[in-house]
């Protein structure tokens, strides 16, 4: 595993979108083939997007030849809600950037087959030949997409039922009433991430160091979905110092001193 710990929360999205770019321009370089991209939502990714968006504008990177599938979805949400993942990636990403409205892939929250549109998910990422680079957050329970604790590392795309916590944390979108905030989801599995060619998940600010702390230095463990990155050949977590207080002061060191020359 990497650990990229740069100073504050806007060089830690900054140094993402950066390797997103790369990773995307490396692809052209070698094949026609579309870049396979899974996307997460939330409040943490907002600074990465703002600024692929400017490296768009900037003509440093294309989404034309890029497919994406998004991490989850709320279920009985409307897509037209203002908190439906459907609306937070078009109004922060999507619009913003030259990508092909065809090769946009969300869960359908509204499925009148909720299971059967999660094994259709499934195969769609299949179809396009798997995830080249999966990027996430991570809950302060150490969920991943919202596959909540306990939830099995070798879970598939399913229906999820939200934990108190997350329900709590995530009422901050819905008029801090935990009652307006829908109580299951649509989620990508473990398994479905693990599967990415690669995975870089992104923890900001001191709320997520537990997350941190387990994901890196904790074993692994269905109770922190998180320490699942262990076992990815390919797997990065980049954070802020803020997100980095509870690992220990060798591994801080330890990651500082190797990845010295990749930070901002």
């Amino acid at each position: 595993m990497r650990l990229i710990i740069e100073n504050c929360a806007a060089s830690a999205g900054r140094w993402a979108a950066n390797y997103v770019a790369e990773q995307i321009n490396a692809k052209a370089a070698v094949s026609s083939e579309p870049f396979v991209l899974g996307l997460p939502t939330g409040s943490t990714p907002l600074g990465m997007y703002a600024e692929l968006i400017n490296l768009y504008k900037a003509g440093k990177v294309s989404f034309a030849n890029v497919v994406t599938f998004n991490m989850d979805e709320y279920v009985g949400l409307p897509e037209e809600h203002p908190e439906s993942y459907h609306s937070f990636m078009w109004n922060n990403f999507f619009k913003h950037v030259d990508i092909n409205p065809e090769n946009v892939n969300i869960l359908n929250g509204n499925a009148a087959d909720p299971e059967a549109e999660c094994a259709e998910y499934e195969e769609r990422i299949r179809k396009a030949g798997g995830i080249d680079l999966f990027l996430g957050g991570v809950g302060e329970n150490g969920h991943l997409a919202f596959n909540e604790p306990y939830t099995s590392l070798q879970s598939r795309t399913h229906v999820q039922t939200l934990t108190h916590d997350t329900l709590v944390v995530n009422s901050r979108f819905f008029d801090n009433d935990v009652n307006k905030v829908p109580k299951k989801a649509l989620s990508v599995g473990i398994a479905t991430v693990l599967d990415a060619k690669e995975v870089l998940i992104l923890a900001l600010g001191p709320k997520k160091a537990n997350a941190v702390q387990h994901c890196v230095e904790g074993t692994v463990t269905h109770v922190w979905p998180i320490s699942s990155l262990q076992t990815h050949p390919c797997g990065i977590m980049v954070c802020d110092d803020a997100a980095a207080t509870e690992v220990k002061v060798s591994t801080y060191r330890y990651f500082k001193e190797i990845e010295k020359d990749t930070l901002l």
